[in-house]
């Protein structure tokens, strides 16, 4: 008990756990005792999840004995177990995975929570504000936001086919592929960016040119050069998250150019401010007494980084997101949320960027030194329960505010995976939103079934034919 007690803490213990000895290994538990002089056990279903990780994060075999995970001797962090029998403890593990996590209002720009890693103590590098990484498919809602504005509609259908792309004489042709290494033929662009489609996107991309995505990448604080790359529109360039969570807050917000502020207003000794964050004028602010005037309206002079209906368009498609989509995990929070998944190559990164009307977390996990999360580690098991949770919390005993629909839109009954008019029995209508002259006007003689693969029609636009030559078909949902 004595050299445990001298044992020094390990940086990155939390509070909540103990350290504890092993002191003896049953069949189906470990005993365990404390600095104290007091004694416990952990159960063989508190440790069966302490598998060896192998090679690329992989999983060693099942556990199935306390002496697969543990030796007498050991020095270990536990928990108590709650609604369990008294002495009872769960292992407990320092990850060696790391991220942040960025809480922000989007109407002001300010930060209301910043995490920068698991423990300062640990480490001091801010994974919130200093990591630059990939962003993967967190990325593309600015893709489609550029779309948007360039002739596309939610409802126009892009072919998800196999596409190649000439890097240069002497260079392999470059062959983005989706996740699942399928293709699903016609495809609406929100179907593409609710299941975020790296072939479509990059159709999309191609059609619009790179020099307009990165007019909206730079417009929105994410990056600052962006070559003509279309890799780009999939998530090549690296940004911070605290970037990344702000140009999200801007969407949230409608629209409107946000700064990220750490420190609202900064008084001196006698109460003089001499610096305040928000320098919108106020002059009827600064009054000596209440005496039941007006409440002051406060200008807003903030610079437009996207038009109120195509920031709409883009909410309402990342609302399907979480509704069916790649963030589907979030569902459960059953009120209006909008977000977007990233996950890069290999699954060295892990993002998830959601919203409600008025808040926004973004939320990053990844090895300092990069390295995969292990195969199938994308953002829908990392990054989207992590959101899930906190928003559960952050948003308990508050109503659920919908996201404001801007004047200029028609709202139109359309089937969510073909983008067409909805007859009154379909289940799966959804109200979409159109510019005036934008709505599809007939349903096509055939589309695919969500998720299903299938050969691609000859002659089908997109097909063969390469992208820069073709123009999206605008006002009838057409085909790209």
């Amino acid at each position: 008990a004595r050299r445990l007690a001298a044992f020094p803490t390990p940086p990155g213990l939390l509070s909540q756990w103990r350290l504890a000895l092993v002191r003896k290994l049953g069949p189906r538990a470990a005993e365990i005792g404390f600095a104290d002089g007091s004694a416990g056990r952990i159960p063989m279903v508190e440790m069966r999840w302490a598998r060896a990780c192998e090679r690329n994060q992989t999983l060693g075999p099942p556990v199935s004995r306390p002496d697969q995970v543990l030796k007498v001797g050991d020095v270990i962090a536990v928990t108590p177990v709650a609604d369990a029998k008294a002495g009872t403890y769960a292992l407990e593990q320092i990850p060696n995975v790391d991220g942040g996590m960025v809480v922000m209002n989007p109407h002001t720009g300010q930060v209301l929570a910043l995490v920068g890693g698991w423990d300062f103590a640990a480490s001091q590098f801010d994974r919130a504000t200093q990591a630059m990484r990939q962003t993967g498919s967190a990325i593309k809602p600015f893709v489609y936001a550029a779309a948007l504005n360039h002739g596309f509609t939610p409802s126009t259908t892009v072919m998800d086919a196999p596409i190649a792309i000439s890097q240069g004489p002497g260079l392999q042709p470059w062959r983005p592929t989706n996740y699942e290494r399928e293709f699903s033929g016609p495809t609406t662009v929100r179907v593409a960016l609710e299941h975020s489609i790296n072939v479509v996107t990059v159709r999309i991309a191609q059609a619009i040119g790179m020099p307009v995505v990165a007019r909206y990448l730079k417009r929105f604080g994410i990056l600052n050069n962006v070559p003509d790359d279309l890799s780009y529109a999939l998530g090549a360039g690296d940004t911070s998250l605290l970037r990344l969570t702000n140009a999200y807050a801007e969407l949230a917000n409608g629209g409107k150019k946000l700064e990220p502020s750490l420190i609202d207003r900064i008084q001196d000794r006698n109460g003089r401010t001499i610096y305040r964050h928000d320098t919108r004028p106020c002059p009827e602010c600064q009054v000596a007494s209440w005496q039941d005037q007006p409440v002051p309206v406060i200008p807003d002079n903030r610079a437009r980084v996207l038009g109120p209906r195509a920031d709409y368009q883009v909410i309402s498609m990342l609302e399907g997101v979480i509704q069916r989509g790649t963030g589907i995990a979030a569902r459960v929070l059953k009120r209006p949320v909008a977000g977007k998944t990233g996950t890069t190559n290999d699954f060295f990164d892990a993002w998830f960027v959601g919203f409600t009307p008025n808040l926004v977390d973004g939320t990053y996990v990844g090895f300092d030194h990069p390295r995969t999360l292990g195969r199938g580690e994308q953002a829908a098991r990392v990054t989207v329960p992590i959101f899930r949770d906190f928003m559960a919390r952050a948003l308990a005993g508050k109503p659920a505010v919908p996201f404001r629909v801007p004047s200029g839109l028609l709202l139109v009954r359309v089937d969510a995976t073909t983008g067409q008019p909805a007859p009154p029995s379909d289940r799966n209508a959804i109200l979409e939103a159109f510019r005036p002259g934008t709505q599809p006007t007939a349903a096509p003689t055939a589309f695919r079934a969500a998720g299903r693969r299938q050969a691609l029609p000859s002659g089908t636009l997109g097909a063969g034919a390469p992208a820069q030559n073709m123009t999206p078909n605008v006002g009838t949902g057409g085909l790209y």
